[in-house]
């Protein structure tokens, strides 16, 4: 993610897409690990958890969009949007 390429100490919306990359990251980890253990885990967690990865991809990819350079970041969260939007119809 672009996140790691921006300086902590930098302007605010250097703050923003590094803290929107950091939860991106981070949200899409937990989400994984949700699907991998689907089995221990009801219907109603996991569609709740996709909708979060989903929402935060796509808010992810809107501050990205706004920082020159980091097309390929905003795609990627866009990207993993429409693989949550895949697996939600799967559930329905």
């Amino acid at each position: 993610m672009r996140a790691s390429l921006v300086d902590p100490d930098g302007t605010e919306e250097q703050e923003l897409v590094r803290r929107k990359g950091v939860m991106c990251a981070e949200v899409c980890d937990a989400t994984c690990r949700v699907l991998s253990e689907q089995n221990q885990v009801d219907e109603s967690a996991i569609r709740a958890q996709l909708e979060w990865c989903r929402q935060v991809c796509l808010e992810t990819a809107h501050v990205f969009d706004a920082c020159p350079g980091a097309e390929d970041s905003a795609a990627a969260g866009r990207a993993c949007a429409r693989a949550c939007d895949d697996f939600l119809a799967t559930l329905r």
